[in-house]
Protein backbone atom coordinates (compact mmCIF):
# COMPACT_ATOMS: atom_id res chain seq x y z
CA UNK A 1 0.00 0.00 0.00
CA UNK A 2 1.39 3.47 -0.82
CA UNK A 3 2.76 5.45 2.10
CA UNK A 4 0.41 8.35 1.38
CA UNK A 5 -2.65 6.14 1.92
CA UNK A 6 -1.37 5.03 5.31
CA UNK A 7 -0.77 8.60 6.29
CA UNK A 8 -4.40 9.49 5.70
CA UNK A 9 -5.26 7.56 8.88
CA UNK A 10 -2.96 9.61 11.11
CA UNK A 11 -4.04 12.70 13.01
CA UNK A 12 -3.04 15.98 11.36
CA UNK A 13 -3.66 19.67 11.61
CA UNK A 14 -6.29 19.73 8.91
CA UNK A 15 -10.00 19.92 9.74
CA UNK A 16 -11.71 16.64 10.48
CA UNK A 17 -13.93 15.28 7.72
CA UNK A 18 -17.56 16.37 7.75
CA UNK A 19 -20.34 13.93 8.40
CA UNK A 20 -23.51 13.20 10.35
CA UNK A 21 -23.52 11.62 13.77
CA UNK A 22 -26.92 10.37 14.81
CA UNK A 23 -26.06 10.41 18.48
CA UNK A 24 -24.11 13.43 19.67
CA UNK A 25 -24.84 16.03 17.03
CA UNK A 26 -28.62 15.88 16.83
CA UNK A 27 -29.05 19.44 18.09
CA UNK A 28 -26.70 20.75 15.37
CA UNK A 29 -28.51 18.74 12.71
CA UNK A 30 -31.93 19.93 13.81
CA UNK A 31 -30.76 23.54 13.60
CA UNK A 32 -29.37 22.91 10.11
CA UNK A 33 -32.59 21.16 9.06
CA UNK A 34 -34.64 24.21 9.86
CA UNK A 35 -32.75 26.09 7.15
CA UNK A 36 -33.45 23.46 4.47
CA UNK A 37 -36.45 23.20 2.13
CA UNK A 38 -39.23 20.99 3.58
CA UNK A 39 -38.70 18.04 1.20
CA UNK A 40 -34.98 17.85 1.84
CA UNK A 41 -35.66 18.16 5.54
CA UNK A 42 -38.03 15.19 5.44
CA UNK A 43 -35.54 13.05 3.52
CA UNK A 44 -32.66 13.81 5.87
CA UNK A 45 -34.79 13.12 8.93
CA UNK A 46 -35.87 9.79 7.46
CA UNK A 47 -32.24 8.87 6.81
CA UNK A 48 -31.27 9.76 10.36
CA UNK A 49 -34.10 7.65 11.76
CA UNK A 50 -32.90 4.75 9.65
CA UNK A 51 -29.33 5.18 10.88
CA UNK A 52 -30.49 5.29 14.49
CA UNK A 53 -32.47 2.09 14.07
CA UNK A 54 -29.51 0.28 12.53
CA UNK A 55 -27.19 1.57 15.22
CA UNK A 56 -29.58 0.57 17.99
CA UNK A 57 -29.86 -2.93 16.49
CA UNK A 58 -26.06 -3.28 16.41
CA UNK A 59 -25.77 -2.10 20.01
CA UNK A 60 -28.40 -4.65 21.14
CA UNK A 61 -26.55 -7.38 19.24
CA UNK A 62 -23.24 -6.46 20.88
CA UNK A 63 -24.82 -6.50 24.34
CA UNK A 64 -25.77 -10.17 24.25
CA UNK A 65 -24.78 -11.97 27.48
CA UNK A 66 -21.24 -13.41 27.47
CA UNK A 67 -20.98 -17.09 26.67
CA UNK A 68 -18.82 -17.85 29.74
CA UNK A 69 -20.95 -15.98 32.27
CA UNK A 70 -18.95 -12.76 32.21
CA UNK A 71 -16.19 -13.45 34.72
CA UNK A 72 -12.92 -11.82 33.68
CA UNK A 73 -9.87 -13.40 35.36
CA UNK A 74 -6.58 -11.46 35.59
CA UNK A 75 -5.17 -13.67 32.83
CA UNK A 76 -8.27 -13.31 30.62
CA UNK A 77 -8.18 -12.83 26.87
CA UNK A 78 -6.92 -9.46 25.59
CA UNK A 79 -8.53 -8.01 22.45
CA UNK A 80 -7.03 -4.86 20.90
CA UNK A 81 -8.88 -2.74 18.33
CA UNK A 82 -6.49 -1.14 15.83
CA UNK A 83 -6.88 0.73 12.55
CA UNK A 84 -4.37 -1.35 10.60
CA UNK A 85 -2.05 -3.85 12.23
CA UNK A 86 -0.22 -4.11 8.90
CA UNK A 87 0.46 -0.36 8.64
CA UNK A 88 3.02 2.04 10.08
CA UNK A 89 2.90 4.63 12.83
CA UNK A 90 3.59 5.07 16.51
CA UNK A 91 0.18 3.84 17.69
CA UNK A 92 0.54 0.63 15.69
CA UNK A 93 4.09 0.05 16.89
CA UNK A 94 3.09 0.63 20.53
CA UNK A 95 0.09 -1.70 20.25
CA UNK A 96 2.22 -4.47 18.76
CA UNK A 97 4.80 -4.04 21.53
CA UNK A 98 2.08 -4.32 24.18
CA UNK A 99 0.41 -7.28 22.44
CA UNK A 100 3.68 -9.17 22.28
CA UNK A 101 4.33 -8.67 25.97
CA UNK A 102 0.82 -9.62 27.09
CA UNK A 103 0.84 -12.71 24.85
CA UNK A 104 3.30 -14.27 27.29
CA UNK A 105 0.50 -14.62 29.87
CA UNK A 106 -2.74 -14.00 27.94
CA UNK A 107 -4.53 -15.06 24.81
CA UNK A 108 -4.20 -11.95 22.60
CA UNK A 109 -6.06 -10.98 19.45
CA UNK A 110 -5.75 -7.77 17.46
CA UNK A 111 -8.82 -6.77 15.45
CA UNK A 112 -7.65 -4.62 12.54
CA UNK A 113 -10.16 -2.46 10.66
CA UNK A 114 -8.60 -3.33 7.32
CA UNK A 115 -5.75 -5.12 5.62
CA UNK A 116 -4.14 -3.95 2.38
CA UNK A 117 -0.58 -5.18 2.67
CA UNK A 118 0.71 -8.71 2.23
CA UNK A 119 3.35 -8.27 4.93
CA UNK A 120 3.22 -6.09 8.07
CA UNK A 121 5.28 -2.90 7.85
CA UNK A 122 7.01 -3.69 11.17
CA UNK A 123 7.77 -7.30 10.25
CA UNK A 124 6.28 -10.50 11.59
CA UNK A 125 3.63 -10.11 14.26
CA UNK A 126 4.71 -10.98 17.82
CA UNK A 127 4.58 -14.69 18.70
CA UNK A 128 1.24 -15.76 20.10
CA UNK A 129 -0.69 -12.76 18.76
CA UNK A 130 -3.63 -13.49 16.47
CA UNK A 131 -4.51 -10.72 14.00
CA UNK A 132 -7.92 -10.56 12.33
CA UNK A 133 -8.94 -7.93 9.74
CA UNK A 134 -12.56 -6.81 9.63
CA UNK A 135 -12.17 -5.92 5.94
CA UNK A 136 -9.47 -7.69 3.92
CA UNK A 137 -9.04 -5.34 0.97
CA UNK A 138 -6.24 -7.22 -0.79
CA UNK A 139 -7.06 -8.21 -4.37
CA UNK A 140 -8.51 -11.70 -4.51
CA UNK A 141 -9.36 -11.90 -0.81
CA UNK A 142 -12.96 -10.69 -0.82
CA UNK A 143 -15.52 -13.22 0.45
CA UNK A 144 -17.52 -15.06 -2.22
CA UNK A 145 -21.19 -15.78 -2.71
CA UNK A 146 -23.85 -14.16 -0.56
CA UNK A 147 -21.25 -12.94 1.93
CA UNK A 148 -19.36 -11.20 -0.85
CA UNK A 149 -22.54 -9.54 -2.12
CA UNK A 150 -23.41 -8.35 1.38
CA UNK A 151 -19.92 -6.90 1.79
CA UNK A 152 -20.18 -5.07 -1.51
CA UNK A 153 -23.47 -3.47 -0.51
CA UNK A 154 -22.58 -2.59 3.09
CA UNK A 155 -19.14 -1.16 2.25
CA UNK A 156 -20.98 1.59 0.32
CA UNK A 157 -22.87 2.59 3.44
CA UNK A 158 -21.24 4.86 6.01
CA UNK A 159 -20.56 3.60 9.51
CA UNK A 160 -23.24 4.19 12.13
CA UNK A 161 -20.83 3.44 15.00
CA UNK A 162 -17.69 5.46 14.18
CA UNK A 163 -17.66 9.15 15.08
CA UNK A 164 -17.43 11.23 11.87
CA UNK A 165 -14.96 13.71 13.38
CA UNK A 166 -12.32 11.01 13.76
CA UNK A 167 -10.11 10.40 10.74
CA UNK A 168 -10.81 6.70 11.04
CA UNK A 169 -14.34 7.41 9.82
CA UNK A 170 -13.40 7.26 6.13
CA UNK A 171 -12.13 3.72 6.68
CA UNK A 172 -15.30 2.57 8.42
CA UNK A 173 -18.49 1.31 6.84
CA UNK A 174 -21.63 -0.54 7.77
CA UNK A 175 -19.70 -3.69 6.81
CA UNK A 176 -16.96 -3.06 9.40
CA UNK A 177 -19.66 -2.15 11.96
CA UNK A 178 -21.35 -5.50 11.40
CA UNK A 179 -18.10 -7.47 11.45
CA UNK A 180 -16.99 -5.82 14.69
CA UNK A 181 -20.24 -6.56 16.47
CA UNK A 182 -20.11 -10.16 15.29
CA UNK A 183 -16.59 -10.49 16.71
CA UNK A 184 -17.49 -9.01 20.08
CA UNK A 185 -20.93 -10.62 20.62
CA UNK A 186 -20.87 -13.06 23.53
CA UNK A 187 -17.15 -12.61 24.18
CA UNK A 188 -15.29 -11.66 27.33
CA UNK A 189 -11.91 -10.45 28.56
CA UNK A 190 -10.08 -7.15 28.31
CA UNK A 191 -11.01 -4.98 25.33
CA UNK A 192 -8.76 -2.11 24.25
CA UNK A 193 -9.52 0.84 21.98
CA UNK A 194 -6.53 2.71 20.57
CA UNK A 195 -7.95 6.00 19.29
CA UNK A 196 -11.02 8.19 20.01
CA UNK A 197 -13.40 6.61 17.48
CA UNK A 198 -12.64 3.14 18.83
CA UNK A 199 -12.87 4.21 22.47
CA UNK A 200 -16.22 5.85 21.75
CA UNK A 201 -17.46 2.65 20.10
CA UNK A 202 -16.57 0.71 23.25
CA UNK A 203 -18.41 3.20 25.41
CA UNK A 204 -21.54 3.06 23.25
CA UNK A 205 -21.59 -0.69 22.51
CA UNK A 206 -20.63 -1.60 26.08
CA UNK A 207 -20.43 -5.37 25.47
CA UNK A 208 -21.11 -6.83 28.92
CA UNK A 209 -18.44 -9.52 29.01
CA UNK A 210 -15.51 -7.14 28.60
CA UNK A 211 -13.45 -4.87 30.79
CA UNK A 212 -13.25 -1.75 28.59
CA UNK A 213 -9.91 0.06 28.31
CA UNK A 214 -9.51 3.22 26.26
CA UNK A 215 -6.03 4.30 25.14
CA UNK A 216 -5.42 7.94 24.26
CA UNK A 217 -2.41 8.48 22.00
CA UNK A 218 -2.76 12.25 21.50
CA UNK A 219 -3.19 15.20 23.82
CA UNK A 220 -6.79 16.21 24.45
CA UNK A 221 -6.84 19.62 22.79
CA UNK A 222 -5.68 18.20 19.49
CA UNK A 223 -9.04 16.45 19.15
CA UNK A 224 -11.94 18.18 17.41
CA UNK A 225 -14.56 19.86 19.59
CA UNK A 226 -17.23 17.35 18.54
CA UNK A 227 -14.98 14.47 19.56
CA UNK A 228 -14.41 16.02 22.97
CA UNK A 229 -18.17 16.43 23.37
CA UNK A 230 -18.69 12.76 22.54
CA UNK A 231 -15.96 11.77 25.00
CA UNK A 232 -17.90 13.44 27.82
CA UNK A 233 -20.91 11.30 26.92
CA UNK A 234 -19.36 7.89 26.29
CA UNK A 235 -15.98 7.68 28.05
CA UNK A 236 -17.61 7.28 31.50
CA UNK A 237 -18.76 3.84 30.30
CA UNK A 238 -15.11 2.72 30.09
CA UNK A 239 -13.51 0.88 33.00
CA UNK A 240 -10.42 3.04 32.59
CA UNK A 241 -8.89 5.57 30.23
CA UNK A 242 -5.12 5.25 29.88
CA UNK A 243 -3.16 8.34 28.85
CA UNK A 244 0.53 8.69 28.05
CA UNK A 245 1.56 11.57 30.32
CA UNK A 246 0.49 13.12 33.62
CA UNK A 247 -0.41 16.27 31.68
CA UNK A 248 -2.84 14.21 29.59
CA UNK A 249 -4.31 12.57 32.70
CA UNK A 250 -5.03 15.99 34.20
CA UNK A 251 -6.63 17.26 30.97
CA UNK A 252 -8.94 14.26 30.58
CA UNK A 253 -9.84 14.31 34.26
CA UNK A 254 -10.98 17.92 33.90
CA UNK A 255 -12.97 17.14 30.74
CA UNK A 256 -14.67 14.11 32.27
CA UNK A 257 -15.21 15.66 35.72
CA UNK A 258 -13.81 12.60 37.44
CA UNK A 259 -16.38 10.35 35.77
CA UNK A 260 -13.96 7.59 34.76
CA UNK A 261 -10.86 5.98 36.21
CA UNK A 262 -7.68 7.41 34.67
CA UNK A 263 -4.28 5.76 34.49
CA UNK A 264 -0.97 6.87 33.05
CA UNK A 265 1.11 4.26 31.20
CA UNK A 266 3.53 5.48 28.52
CA UNK A 267 4.23 3.73 25.27
CA UNK A 268 7.32 1.56 24.96
CA UNK A 269 10.41 1.75 22.81
CA UNK A 270 11.38 -1.25 20.70
CA UNK A 271 14.86 -2.74 20.41
CA UNK A 272 16.34 -1.46 17.15
CA UNK A 273 19.52 -3.49 17.23
CA UNK A 274 22.78 -2.70 15.49
CA UNK A 275 25.60 -0.46 16.62
CA UNK A 276 25.06 2.79 18.53
CA UNK A 277 25.11 6.20 16.90
CA UNK A 278 28.47 7.85 16.28
CA UNK A 279 28.73 11.20 18.13
CA UNK A 280 31.46 12.30 15.74
CA UNK A 281 29.37 11.90 12.59
CA UNK A 282 28.42 15.32 11.26
CA UNK A 283 24.91 14.24 10.32
CA UNK A 284 21.60 15.44 11.74
CA UNK A 285 18.72 12.98 11.24
CA UNK A 286 14.98 13.60 11.27
CA UNK A 287 12.23 11.10 10.47
CA UNK A 288 8.45 11.01 10.12
CA UNK A 289 5.57 11.64 7.77
CA UNK A 290 5.99 14.73 5.62
CA UNK A 291 2.86 16.28 7.04
CA UNK A 292 2.19 19.52 8.89
CA UNK A 293 2.20 17.86 12.32
CA UNK A 294 5.87 16.93 12.08
CA UNK A 295 7.01 20.51 11.52
CA UNK A 296 9.67 19.79 8.91
CA UNK A 297 9.03 23.28 7.52
CA UNK A 298 10.36 24.63 10.83
CA UNK A 299 13.34 22.28 10.62
CA UNK A 300 14.24 23.33 7.08
CA UNK A 301 13.92 27.00 8.01
CA UNK A 302 16.11 26.44 11.08
CA UNK A 303 18.69 24.51 9.04
CA UNK A 304 18.87 27.41 6.62
CA UNK A 305 20.00 29.62 9.53
CA UNK A 306 22.90 27.34 10.57
CA UNK A 307 23.95 25.41 7.45
CA UNK A 308 26.38 27.99 6.11
CA UNK A 309 28.21 28.10 9.46
CA UNK A 310 28.60 24.30 9.42
CA UNK A 311 29.42 23.48 5.78
CA UNK A 312 30.62 19.96 6.63
CA UNK A 313 27.32 18.98 8.30
CA UNK A 314 24.39 17.33 6.51
CA UNK A 315 20.66 17.04 7.31
CA UNK A 316 18.83 13.83 6.38
CA UNK A 317 15.03 13.73 6.53
CA UNK A 318 13.50 10.25 6.21
CA UNK A 319 9.83 10.04 5.30
CA UNK A 320 7.28 10.60 2.57
CA UNK A 321 4.07 12.53 2.23
CA UNK A 322 2.18 15.36 0.65
CA UNK A 323 4.55 18.15 1.76
CA UNK A 324 7.57 16.77 -0.08
CA UNK A 325 7.38 19.24 -2.99
CA UNK A 326 6.86 22.18 -0.65
CA UNK A 327 9.88 21.17 1.45
CA UNK A 328 12.03 20.75 -1.68
CA UNK A 329 11.03 24.26 -2.77
CA UNK A 330 11.99 25.63 0.66
CA UNK A 331 15.35 23.89 0.47
CA UNK A 332 16.08 25.28 -2.99
CA UNK A 333 14.97 28.78 -2.02
CA UNK A 334 17.28 28.74 1.02
CA UNK A 335 20.22 27.57 -1.10
CA UNK A 336 20.94 24.55 1.13
CA UNK A 337 20.21 21.70 -1.31
CA UNK A 338 23.82 20.43 -1.05
CA UNK A 339 23.40 19.95 2.72
CA UNK A 340 19.90 18.43 2.89
CA UNK A 341 18.62 15.07 1.69
CA UNK A 342 14.91 14.20 1.55
CA UNK A 343 14.74 10.42 1.61
CA UNK A 344 11.93 7.89 1.75
CA UNK A 345 10.99 6.04 4.95
CA UNK A 346 13.98 4.21 6.42
CA UNK A 347 13.64 0.44 6.12
CA UNK A 348 16.32 -0.03 8.79
CA UNK A 349 15.87 2.82 11.24
CA UNK A 350 18.46 1.43 13.61
CA UNK A 351 21.08 1.35 10.87
CA UNK A 352 20.12 4.83 9.70
CA UNK A 353 20.43 6.22 13.22
CA UNK A 354 23.86 4.63 13.61
CA UNK A 355 25.10 6.82 10.74
CA UNK A 356 24.19 10.12 12.46
CA UNK A 357 25.00 11.88 15.71
CA UNK A 358 22.03 14.23 16.29
CA UNK A 359 18.32 13.54 16.03
CA UNK A 360 16.07 16.57 15.41
CA UNK A 361 12.34 16.57 16.22
CA UNK A 362 10.52 19.73 15.14
CA UNK A 363 6.91 18.58 15.62
CA UNK A 364 4.06 20.97 16.25
CA UNK A 365 2.51 18.38 18.56
CA UNK A 366 2.87 14.72 19.46
CA UNK A 367 1.20 12.15 21.64
CA UNK A 368 4.24 10.34 22.99
CA UNK A 369 6.96 10.34 20.30
CA UNK A 370 8.47 6.86 20.18
CA UNK A 371 10.87 7.93 17.44
CA UNK A 372 12.52 10.29 19.95
CA UNK A 373 12.95 7.46 22.46
CA UNK A 374 14.32 5.21 19.72
CA UNK A 375 16.92 7.85 18.86
CA UNK A 376 17.88 8.11 22.54
CA UNK A 377 18.13 4.33 22.80
CA UNK A 378 20.73 4.43 20.02
CA UNK A 379 22.80 7.02 21.90
CA UNK A 380 21.88 9.99 19.71
CA UNK A 381 22.08 13.56 20.98
CA UNK A 382 18.52 14.83 20.53
CA UNK A 383 17.21 18.33 19.85
CA UNK A 384 13.44 18.69 20.17
CA UNK A 385 10.78 21.34 20.48
CA UNK A 386 9.02 21.30 23.83
CA UNK A 387 5.79 20.52 22.01
CA UNK A 388 2.68 19.00 23.55
CA UNK A 389 3.10 16.24 24.63
CA UNK A 390 5.98 13.90 25.44
CA UNK A 391 9.38 15.55 24.85
CA UNK A 392 9.41 17.27 28.26
CA UNK A 393 8.83 13.86 29.89
CA UNK A 394 11.92 12.48 28.17
CA UNK A 395 14.46 15.30 27.90
CA UNK A 396 16.37 16.88 30.77
CA UNK A 397 17.67 20.00 29.03
CA UNK A 398 21.41 19.94 28.37
CA UNK A 399 21.72 16.64 30.26
CA UNK A 400 20.40 14.05 27.79
CA UNK A 401 19.37 16.40 24.98
CA UNK A 402 18.22 19.92 24.21
CA UNK A 403 14.61 20.93 24.80
CA UNK A 404 13.81 23.94 22.61
CA UNK A 405 11.49 26.68 23.84
CA UNK A 406 9.33 28.30 22.66
CA UNK A 407 7.63 25.69 20.52
CA UNK A 408 7.19 26.40 16.78
CA UNK A 409 10.05 28.96 16.73
CA UNK A 410 12.56 28.23 13.94
CA UNK A 411 15.04 30.74 15.39
CA UNK A 412 15.01 28.95 18.74
CA UNK A 413 15.34 25.59 17.03
CA UNK A 414 18.29 26.86 15.01
CA UNK A 415 20.01 27.88 18.25
CA UNK A 416 19.39 24.41 19.69
CA UNK A 417 20.94 22.80 16.62
CA UNK A 418 23.83 25.25 16.69
CA UNK A 419 24.60 24.49 20.33
CA UNK A 420 24.64 20.72 19.77
CA UNK A 421 26.59 20.86 16.50
CA UNK A 422 29.24 23.27 17.77
CA UNK A 423 29.95 21.59 21.12
CA UNK A 424 31.34 18.08 20.73
CA UNK A 425 31.56 17.61 24.51
CA UNK A 426 27.87 18.51 24.97
CA UNK A 427 26.99 16.15 22.13
CA UNK A 428 28.90 13.27 23.73
CA UNK A 429 27.47 13.91 27.21
CA UNK A 430 23.89 13.95 25.93
CA UNK A 431 24.51 10.88 23.77
CA UNK A 432 25.95 8.98 26.73
CA UNK A 433 23.02 9.87 29.02
CA UNK A 434 20.25 9.19 26.49
CA UNK A 435 20.13 5.35 26.55
CA UNK A 436 19.34 5.28 30.29
CA UNK A 437 16.29 7.47 29.63
CA UNK A 438 15.12 5.19 26.84
CA UNK A 439 15.60 2.10 29.03
CA UNK A 440 12.93 3.41 31.42
CA UNK A 441 10.45 3.04 28.53
CA UNK A 442 11.30 -0.50 27.44
CA UNK A 443 8.66 -3.19 27.69
CA UNK A 444 10.60 -4.80 30.54
CA UNK A 445 10.04 -1.60 32.51
CA UNK A 446 6.50 -0.74 31.37
CA UNK A 447 4.98 -4.18 30.78
CA UNK A 448 4.47 -4.99 34.49
CA UNK A 449 2.37 -1.84 34.80
CA UNK A 450 -0.06 -3.30 32.25
CA UNK A 451 -0.24 -6.62 34.10
CA UNK A 452 -0.87 -4.81 37.38
CA UNK A 453 -3.62 -2.71 35.82
CA UNK A 454 -5.38 -5.74 34.34
CA UNK A 455 -5.26 -7.43 37.74
CA UNK A 456 -6.84 -4.39 39.39
CA UNK A 457 -9.56 -4.11 36.77
CA UNK A 458 -10.37 -7.83 36.98
CA UNK A 459 -10.66 -7.56 40.77
CA UNK A 460 -12.92 -4.52 40.45
CA UNK A 461 -15.15 -6.41 37.99
CA UNK A 462 -15.46 -9.44 40.28
CA UNK A 463 -16.46 -7.27 43.24
CA UNK A 464 -19.45 -5.70 41.44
Amino acid sequence: MPQEELEELEEDLEPAPPGDDAGDEEDDEEAADRRRPPLKRMIRRAKRRGRRRVRDALVRHAQAPPRDGGAVPPDGKVTILLVSAWGMGGTIRAALNMAGYLAQTHEVEIISWYRRREEPFFGAFPPGVKVTPLDDQRPGHAPRGLQGLLRKVLRKRGSVLAHPSDRLYSECSLWTDLQLVRKLRGGSGFLYGTRPALNLMLGELKPPGYVLIGLEQMHLHHHAKKLRKAMKRWYPNLDTLVALTEQDVASYDELLSGGVRLDRIPNTVRELGGRPADPDRKVVLAAGRLRAQKGFDYLVEAWGKVAHDFPDWHLRICGSGRLRDRLLAMIDEAGIASQVTLEGPAEDMGGTMAEASIFAMSSRFEGFPLILLEAMSKGMAVVSFDCPTGPADMIDDRVNGILVRPNRDPDAFAEGLRAMMADADLRRRCAAAAPATAHAYTMDAIGPQWEALLGELAAARSSR
